[in-house]
């Protein structure tokens, strides 16, 4: 004998509610630690995933094997670059620190030259605030630079002791990305039927999840690393020190609308013409102005499609909110957050002005 449906009870309906909720962040905060690399795999699987779907087609029915060869796509066009541009950056900054604490580098009489190869109207203005007293300044720096070094001894020995957390993560983003890659389609739809929300609104803003991620990564990311290393063989050829350093500086520097690459390459044209090398610093101006400066309008529109972009100021309000409150992950979280954002309230404009009424609750 069949028997119908128990029809929970409020205190039912409630008591499970709650359960879900403290189930839901007990299980956030137990894999929070490796909250990086669930948000690196989800983007590296997004971005990749079209590269994996070309593959599959020229390999009908061999799936396994077309994520493989996306997985060591990722591995080595990716991982490794990476890993190796990390260690060479930590060598040139121990390098560069090393000779700012021997002494080696005449800063006081660099800041002099380069104070001297300013404007006139630049000399008055530093000048009037006193950062043109070279005493003070040379100072302050002195006493700095021994803290400077030993912050980055104690950094150095805590990635070392660090070193089996920083395995683990890339071990568990390798691993979710290629589950990603095989079965994505399968999680977003389960994930999907249980998200309270319209179909109709949970596709609009997977769409903008996924656009706003490809074109952080390809249109930002992709652009700016393009603008670094070009700037970083300029100034190698140049012949300024430290070329790697800055040139990695200038790389995120471009990721900042507003700010770009000009944080980097007019310091370093100023500085190569107080040195005396005058036309380095003119070709590293011109080399910066027009050609460094001018990749993000070529690359861009066609890495991205210009329906995908928001505007510059909110761009840079949320990359720089997003790097302040989530560290490096916030260069990704901060435009989709925006994204996100702007999506549900240009869906609660359109069923304004189609006469839907905007539910007070969820869904």
């Amino acid at each position: 004998m069949e028997t119908g449906r128990h029809k929970a009870t409020t205190r039912e309906t409630a008591g499970f509610t709650l359960f879900l909720i403290a189930i839901t962040v007990a299980m956030i905060w137990s894999v929070w630690a490796f909250s990086g690399a669930i948000l690196w795999a989800m983007v590296l699987a997004v971005v990749f995933s079209p590269f994996k779907e070309r593959i599959q087609r020229k390999m009908p029915g061999r799936e396994g094997t077309a994520t493989a060869i996306t997985l060591l796509t990722i591995v080595c066009g990716v991982v490794f670059p990476v890993g190796i541009l990390i260690d060479m950056l930590i060598q040139e900054g121990a390098g560069l620190i090393s000779r700012l604490q021997s002494n080696s580098t005449d800063l006081p009489g660099l800041f002099d030259r380069t104070v001297r190869a300013l404007p006139d109207w630049a000399q008055s203005w530093l000048h009037q605030y006193g950062w043109d007293n070279l005493t003070n300044l040379s100072d302050r720096l002195a006493a700095n630079i021994q803290t400077l070094a030993q912050a980055v001894g104690a950094r150095a020995l805590s990635i070392g002791a660090d070193l089996f957390a920083y395995l683990g993560s890339l071990l568990v983003a390798l691993y979710l990305i290629y589950v990603l890659l095989r079965h994505g389609a399968t999680v977003v739809e389960r994930a999907g039927a249980v998200v309270p929300l319209a179909p109709h609104r949970r596709a609009v803003l997977a769409h903008n999840f996924v656009s706003v991620v490809r074109a952080t990564v390809k249109g930002t990311v992709v652009v700016a690393v393009a603008q670094g290393a070009a700037g970083g063989v300029v100034m190698w050829l140049l012949g300024v020190p430290n070329a790697l350093l800055w040139a990695v500086v200038m790389t995120f520097s471009a990721m900042l609308p507003a700010v770009g690459t000009g944080l980097v390459w007019v310091p370093v044209s100023i500085y190569l013409l107080a040195t005396g090398h005058v036309w380095q610093g003119i070709v590293m101006a011109l080399m910066g102005a027009f050609v460094i400066g001018t990749i993000d309008n070529v690359l861009r529109p066609i890495l991205v499609g210009r329906e995908t972009q928001m505007p510059d100021a909110l761009v840079l309000l949320v990359t720089l909110g997003g790097l302040s409150a989530f560290g490096f992950n916030g260069l990704i979280i901060g435009p989709v957050i925006a994204s996100l954002f702007l999506a549900a309230w240009e869906m609660v404009r359109q069923e304004q002005e189609e006469g839907i009424p905007v539910p007070a609750h969820i869904e």
